[in-house]
């Protein structure tokens, strides 16, 4: 692992979206952040903030309308195949097969990534107790709760364990104890020198998690930093105070910091 190395490097990042009789909707306004190794990221935002845009234009499912971003040192631009096999994304609407068992699953998306033999039913059984799916590993999707969907969403997305982890709301969908192990999983991945961006709206799983935040708000940062920093900066004791500061701020036309 190279100590402080930034995996997720985003400069000016904006992206419009065409609307009609020629509106223009800017849902990613010029941002700039960094992630690195052994670190997770929170983006927090209401709805329609550009989390889920950021997180996709990462991910190379859309193109920015400009600015740059470099995910583990390749473009996503110019080197997406790179980019791509560099990631684990996970989707607030990612899909799973429903005929096929959380095994089948994730055996097939290991071999989409290269896997084969022994390294690949190794790597499937290891995903299968850390998520905690051995219970249902051979039950079809289709007859799973949204809770086991999740995990096997999740497992699908890691399989190939690569270096950057780009998470939309990992823990929707679960209960409390699942959302827990969750937590502790995406701790003990950090631990591991895995670079971790994710979104949430849940102000105290952003506390428990995050070594550093943003808060997004109509495509715009606010603020960044850490916790404290946050904190600080806008006089506030609690995240969720410090959130709603921002947001109220930011519909009175103040500049974000």
């Amino acid at each position: 692992m190279r100590n402080g190395f930034s995996s997720i490097q985003v400069s000016s990042l904006r992206k419009i979206f065409p609307g009609p009789r020629g509106q223009e909707t800017e849902a990613v306004a010029g941002i700039s952040f960094s992630c690195k190794e052994g670190e997770i990221y929170g983006l927090l935002g209401p709805n329609g903030a550009g989390k889920t845009t950021t997180l996709r234009i990462l991910a190379t499912l859309l193109h920015p309308t400009s600015g740059t971003a470099l995910v583990h040192g390749f473009d996503i631009a110019q080197e997406s195949i790179q980019v791509r096999k560099s990631l684990a994304f996970l989707s607030s609407t990612t899909g799973l097969y429903p005929r096929l068992t959380a095994r089948e699953i994730l055996e097939f998306f290991g071999r989409l990534f290269g896997m084969r033999g022994s390294a690949l039913t190794q790597r499937v059984e290891e995903v299968l107790h850390l998520l905690d799916m051995d219970s249902f590993a051979h039950v079809p999707c289709e007859k799973l709760s949204t809770g086991m969907k999740q995990r096997v969403s999740i497992g699908r997305s890691i399989i190939h364990d690569p270096p950057v982890w780009i998470l939309d709301e990992p823990t929707s969908g679960l209960d409390v104890l699942a959302a827990a192990k969750t937590r502790d999983f995406l701790r003990e991945a950090r631990n591991r020198g895995k670079c971790i961006l994710f979104s949430t709206h849940i102000m105290s799983e952003a506390e428990s998690l995050c070594d550093r935040l943003g808060i997004l708000h109509e495509g715009a940062l606010w603020a960044q930093g850490s916790l404290e920093e946050i904190k600080e900066a806008t006089g506030t004791r609690h995240l969720e105070d410090a959130f709603l500061h921002l947001i109220r701020n930011s519909s009175e036309g103040e500049v974000p910091t």
